[in-house]
């Protein structure tokens, strides 16, 4: 089996880091905003390790072949069918790992096209539907997707380097994540296109969002978390119809994987080997 290193969908191309043995068990693992594939640098080498193939791809919006303009472009349904294209060209199902918007993909793909999901590990995101359901106290946390609806004011304030900087580490983020942010999002033009994202969201339905998921799944939340209350993480087992575990994370931010890598790909190979468990 070749390695992937880009395929196409919907006329675009989709950047994609293939680490692990070739012939092995599959994990997609999907960036959220405002980061790429490279937030994953430091869980694949332990799932690697343990023996399973991980496929990192650059979504909608940051590979530089796959910046569609308009914002209804990044319906939560086109998403879904990009990271399918991705798993078609494996030829099996595999195991999905979402942070961020990431893990809103990794839900409406477990609940739209279960055939192509083993397992489900969402991080930080809850399930949309489950998310929705948390009322004020969610809407208090997300007051900034409502001001990225606003043209041009985002990428005023994120495109500032010193700025953006002081911004992401009032969240948490490591230095080292704030680095990568400055060169694969300013520096190559991705601020707009990755603010899509938040843009298209009034182009999914609520049907979309409150869909239900049939996968074993596992949703992983961190107190520190700035942005998802912990309601939204606890009630995602109301819209899973399968095993469900939910693992809480002390002391960490948003920022999961780039701050408790080791102990994240642990989480993620605990949900993979459950399937081989329960048979």
């Amino acid at each position: 089996m070749s390695a992937i290193t880009s395929y196409f969908h919907d006329g675009l191309t989709f950047e994609v880091s293939d680490q692990g043995p070739a012939r092995s068990e599959v994990v997609v693992l999907l960036h959220g905003f405002p980061q790429t594939r490279t937030s994953w640098d430091q869980v694949t080498p332990f799932l690697n390790e343990a023996g399973y193939r991980t496929l990192a791809p650059d979504l909608r919006g940051y590979s530089p072949a796959a910046r569609p303009r308009r914002r209804r472009d990044y319906n939560l349904r086109y998403m879904v069918d990009d990271v399918v294209a991705l798993i078609d060209e494996v030829g099996q199902p595999v195991h999905v790992v979402g942070h961020d918007w990431g893990a809103a993909t990794a839900w409406s793909l477990a609940a739209m096209r279960p055939e192509h999901v083993r397992t489900l590990t969402a991080v930080s995101v809850p399930h949309p539907g489950a998310m929705l359901s948390v009322g004020l106290p969610q809407l208090k946390k997300s007051w900034y997707m409502f001001a990225n609806q606003i043209p041009f004011a985002a990428e005023l304030l994120m495109s500032d380097r010193k700025r953006a900087r002081k911004v992401l580490r009032g969240t948490g983020m490591p230095p080292a994540a704030i680095d990568r942010y400055v060169t694969e999002i300013i520096d190559t033009g991705a601020m707009t296109t990755a603010l899509n994202w938040y843009r298209g969201l009034p182009f999914t339905s609520r049907k979309t969002l409150k869909s239900r998921v049939r996968v074993p799944t596992t949703m992983v939340w961190s107190d520190g978390d700035q942005f998802l209350h912990r309601l939204g993480a606890e009630r995602s087992v109301d819209y899973v119809d399968a095993d469900f575990k939910l693992e809480i994370m002390e002391g960490l931010s948003h920022w999961i994987p780039d701050e408790a890598p080791e102990q994240l790909a642990e989480i993620i190979l605990a949900r993979a080997a459950s399937i081989a468990d329960s048979h």
